[in-house]
């Protein structure tokens, strides 16, 4: 770092610090910046001219990102992290104890770190502007809030309210900061300095008022009282590992360290909190999760073609042809996250009402879940009509089709698509199954035919991915990502091959589920060997939730496309014909009532002329559908389905719901060594079939001692 991180001005009496870190886009509590702040610390309270001092950010939309990841990634020993936590607990320390009112103007994010700055201040003043963000999101990288903030949350907005942002990594805006008590005041941006000197003159005339607990007495129960406490704490440890399954040792670290707080006082809960912290910082599944944290920020600028990339195109008003579940799902997405007015369009109105009625509950769930104002979700919607016909297309940049899978019924979509719209507007199919190129055989412009595939629901899963075909443009290419972002979407680029890169890797795993029921393996022995192993739900769970016609579907597009070694297990059309649908119809592998699953269907059983007999040791099943799915991969990859294992592991995290804290199917081959990885995989195939054959790619980097990734 070159210059200095502050600058200072001395208003009638109030030191204003003005954070503005010198070329970086986001302040970060660098090791020089640690000591540029000691420093003024020092100077400020030895200076009899100051009564108070404020604390801002010269950041555009940030307050403070909190620690310098580079500094922490460089850590080797647990020893070391534990002294980095002491020295951040130190600083923090001495702002709590600084002998004259310090305030804190926050406008735009403030997490980790940075909030941990704003916990030890006297006074917290926020905006109310969207990009005003606050929270703890460590648990998201494995560790936990280690300058102070394990410590100082409860104490600050309660037990259960510190719980909610510690264990979760949420964060919280700052209309929501203000009622749980995290901040003291919320104003617009224009003031925010005026008021935070206001307040900083007034608390130098001895005149703020005192902090009142918050609440009623069941509120002083369960977040301040001994027992209340003891009671709250075990029951976050109960979920957390009902959630968790043991395999992120963050979450149950935060809970101790609150435990030992709030039980022996912080003099002993600061300490504790860094000690937790040393051993949590250096542990694995802390690195697994720095480096989805790496791979997800590469991605964000990677414009998904090589470079010298051509920049995307403006993107201002998009069409969606679909009003069903996952064309209402990307219309409300494209209103509440990129800002764009949006056109609906199905075959009748009735079916475009019932779009517009699920865009409208999207919307509303914001406003119920108090992430939006009533303001903001009439604003929304309000960009959001639609109509039997292509009235208002002519204006569109973008349109998406969302009708059903059928490549008969796409074509015709894309040519009806551009007899509506201007040459330029580009053309996404979110097709999950269907060949890109196949479609834009229909098209008289395929340059301006992409792939976006959306995940189901779409205002939840995090993924798209962006299908590039042989004749697809760049510029068609990087616009869809671009406009894949702004939708708030990690964005990955794949070729143009069957089942892209999810998909594909799905299949067989789920393939191979349905192979263990035909074994007589029961259902909740597949899905609990899953759920242990680290996914968030087990494969025929899964099947479920996507719809057995669904699966059905694809597996036979799967079959078709990539041959033998996905061949059915079982013909799960004659499920689908027998009315068994998943989920969606409340029959499937599993029962449901009132939406809920309620134990495995033993009538499916007799549906497939099955008894289900013993189960395997779950490792064993764990090990044969995981490896299923990691062949799979590395075949994907040889074949240039991704461009990278970072894309595949990024794809596998947030398609599929991978467990984070093995790194994604490739990091988790590395972890294993491929030479190892090679081995399971023939003695699979000596026992199951050709189809465990593993991937030329994968017994090349055995045969090489390789990595897919270098090594440190």
């Amino acid at each position: 770092m070159s210059g200095s991180a502050f600058t200072r001005e001395d208003v009638a009496g109030v030191a204003v610090l003005t954070f503005d870190l010198p070329g970086e886009p986001v302040n970060k509590f660098t090791m020089a910046v640690r000591a540029e702040f000691g420093a003024l610390l020092d100077a400020l309270a030895g200076d009899g001219s100051v009564r108070a001092v404020v604390l801002i950010s010269g950041k555009v939309d940030t307050f403070s990102a909190g620690a310098d990841i580079d500094e922490f990634v460089a850590l080797r020993t647990a020893d070391e992290a534990t002294r980095l936590a002491r020295v951040g607990q130190a600083l923090m320390d001495r702002v709590a104890g600084f002998p004259k009112p310090f305030v804190v103007a926050i406008h735009g994010a403030c997490v980790g770190g940075g909030l941990e700055v704003s916990l030890a201040a006297h006074y917290r003043i926020a905006t109310d502007h969207p990009k005003t963000i606050l929270g703890q999101p460590e648990v998201q990288i494995g560790i936990i809030p280690g300058a102070g903030g394990s410590n100082r949350l409860p104490r600050l907005v309660g037990l259960r309210a510190a719980l909610d942002l510690i264990l979760t990594g949420r964060q919280v805006r700052a209309v929501k900061a203000l009622r749980m008590g995290l901040v003291d005041e919320v104003v617009p941006p224009a003031i925010l300095r005026e008021v935070a000197l206001a307040a900083a003159q007034r608390l130098a005339r001895g005149e703020g008022r005192p902090r009142r607990a918050r609440g009623g007495l069941v509120s002083w129960f369960f977040d301040r009282s001994a027992l209340g406490q003891a009671l709250v704490l075990r029951r976050a440890r109960a979920i957390t590992l009902r959630r968790t399954g043991g395999h992120y040792p963050a979450p149950l670290a935060a809970i101790d360290t609150i435990r030992v707080s709030l039980g022996s006082g912080i003099e002993l809960g600061l300490p504790y909190e860094a000690e937790q912290f040393g051993r949590l910082a250096v542990s694995e599944v802390s690195r697994r999760l720095v480096d989805v944290f790496f791979a997800t920020t590469a991605l964000k600028k990677d414009p998904g073609v090589a470079e010298p990339a051509p920049a995307p195109l403006p993107v201002a008003q998009i069409g969606v042809v679909g009003a069903g579940f996952m064309g209402a799902g990307i219309a409300a997405v494209a209103a509440l996250q990129a800002g764009v007015p949006v056109r609906l369009k199905d075959a009748d109105l009735p079916r475009v009402g019932k779009g517009l009625k699920a865009v409208a509950d999207v919307i509303e769930g914001r406003v119920r879940r108090k992430s939006a104002t009533r303001l903001e979700a009439a604003r929304q919607l309000a960009l959001v009509g639609g109509g039997d016909g292509f009235a208002g297309f002519r204006r569109a940049d973008l349109v998406i089709e969302a009708v059903f899978e059928d490549l008969a019924v796409k074509q015709a979509v894309l040519r009806e698509v551009e007899a509506a719209t201007r040459p330029e507007c580009l053309f996404a199919s979110n097709t999950s199954t269907i060949p890109i190129g196949r479609i834009a055989e229909a098209s008289a412009h395929p340059e301006t035919v992409v792939g976006m595939h959306f995940f189901s629901p779409v205002h939840r899963m995090p993924l798209l991915e962006v299908i590039a075909a042989e004749r697809t443009a760049p510029r068609t290419v990087v616009t869809a990502v671009a406009f894949g972002r702004r939708l708030g979407k990690t964005v990955i680029v794949v070729r143009d091959r069957p089942g892209f890169f999810v998909n594909r890797i799905l299949l067989p795993y789920l393939n191979e589920a349905c192979r263990l029921l035909t074994e007589r393996v029961p259902i909740e022995a597949i899905d609990g060997a899953m759920t242990a192993w680290g996914f968030p739900v087990g494969p025929i769970t899964l099947l479920d939730e996507v719809g057995l016609d669904v699966a059905h579907k694809a597996g036979l597009v799967m079959h078709d496309a990539l041959g033998a070694r996905l061949a059915p297990a079982f013909d799960l059309g004659a499920l689908v014909a027998g009315g068994r649908l998943g989920r969606k119809n409340g029959k499937g592998f599993f029962r449901y009532r009132n939406g809920k699953k309620a134990g495995a269907d033993p009538t499916v059983y007799e549906a497939l002329h099955l008894i289900p007999g013993e189960a395997p040791p779950a490792e064993r099943i764990a090990e044969r559908l995981a490896y299923a799915m990691l062949n799979e991969a590395a075949r994907a990859l040889e074949e240039e389905v991704v461009r990278s294992p970072r894309d595949g592991d990024v794809g596998a995290l947030f398609g599929i719901g991978f467990p984070a804290f093995r790194g994604g199917p490739f990091r988790a081959l590395d972890a294993a060594g491929p030479g190892q990885a090679v081995a399971i995989l023939e003695r699979f195939a000596a026992d199951y079939g050709d189809r465990f054959a593993p991937a030329p790619l994968l017994a090349d980097l055995a045969r090489r001692g390789g990595r897919f990734y270098p090594t440190a």
